[in-house]
């Protein structure tokens, strides 16, 4: 079943044509069940990229799903036209009267700053503190997983002496976990970030499951004992030149940058990067909204308020 999505959306095009089920408003209303309704808070800065691969994933599923994209309203992005914003994006205050069954909360390359100082923290703490009662689960990626575990649990990031950059092994930890079926004792997943928050500190959090972990990258990801969050530090909805991407724009800044680990053939970027992970996000991704979110989430969409 397809992701439904505005027409004009760049990612419509993109995805369309990777054969990749998408609908438009027209036609989704002439199906006689109720899709899920999935916010999507993007905070990263390549807004148009970052849409298009969690929406690739999120249409990879029998399932029909209702996409709302959610900008801030105390932070103007530069790297977006406010056209594109205004075409495509709402604001918290536009539908904090709404409910939704899932809402994926993206990273963000701010890590350097102490969470209290971004200039939009409020802002994302209102909708935590929102999604809390107005969704029933909530996917959190990278620096996004960072807050939300700062807020909610008082765990703390922790600077890490150079970047953690490249794609690395993981281990399953609760094969048993439903939003672990299907998955590989190891299977890889992409990192790229500057701080961390340490197995130990999550692992102190009763009302978490650890579910993976990486020798090299450490802890990776974690569920809710209830299902409704989910907390991942990587990035494993990325493709195949994201990182590559980064890489070189890195290197045009003068940045001090390494070379991706396990991701250019013989660690040469003159080399086509072979993707390893794809098939592992697609079943992450699957597995959140068959398992947590579309099995789990009440019919009358409301009713989230009150659970």
């Amino acid at each position: 079943m397809p992701v439904k999505i505005p027409s004009g959306l760049p990612a419509y095009d993109i995805l369309a044509k990777e054969n990749i089920f998408v609908m438009d408003q027209n036609r989704a209303e002439t199906q006689d069940i109720r899709p899920l309704d999935i916010a999507l808070l993007n905070l990263m800065p390549t807004k148009k990229a970052t849409e298009t691969q969690l929406m690739r994933l999120l249409g990879n599923s029998p399932l029909q799903v209702n996409m709302t994209l959610i900008t801030t309203a105390s932070y103007s992005p530069r790297n977006v036209e406010k056209e594109y914003l205004d075409a495509f994006y709402k604001t918290f205050d536009e539908l904090k009267h709404r409910q939704f069954d899932g809402l994926v909360v993206t990273g963000a390359p701010i890590e350097h700053l102490e969470f209290e100082d971004v200039i939009y923290w409020k802002e994302l703490v209102e909708i935590m503190d929102w999604a809390k009662e107005n969704v029933y689960s909530t996917f959190f990626i990278c620096w996004g997983a960072q807050a939300a575990l700062y807020h909610y649990y008082g765990v703390k990031k922790v600077p890490l002496k150079k970047k953690l950059f490249g794609v690395f092994p993981h281990k399953v930890l609760d094969p048993f976990n439903k939003l672990m079926r299907g998955f590989d004792d190891i299977f890889y997943a992409p990192h790229s970030r500057h701080t961390t928050v340490t197995l130990e500190s999550v692992s102190a959090v009763p009302e978490l499951d650890i579910l993976s972990v990486s020798d090299e990258a450490g802890f990776y990801l974690a569920a809710s004992k209830d299902s409704r969050s989910v907390f991942s530090t990587g990035h494993s909805e990325y493709d195949a030149l994201t990182l590559d991407t980064e890489y070189k724009r890195d290197l045009n800044l003068g940045l001090k940058i390494e070379i991706p680990k396990n991701y250019y053939p013989d660690d040469n970027p003159e080399k086509m990067p072979a993707v390893t992970w794809r098939s592992h996000a697609n079943i992450l991704y699957t597995n959140w909204l068959n398992y947590f979110v579309y099995q789990e989430t009440p019919y009358d969409i409301s009713r989230i308020k009150h659970l």
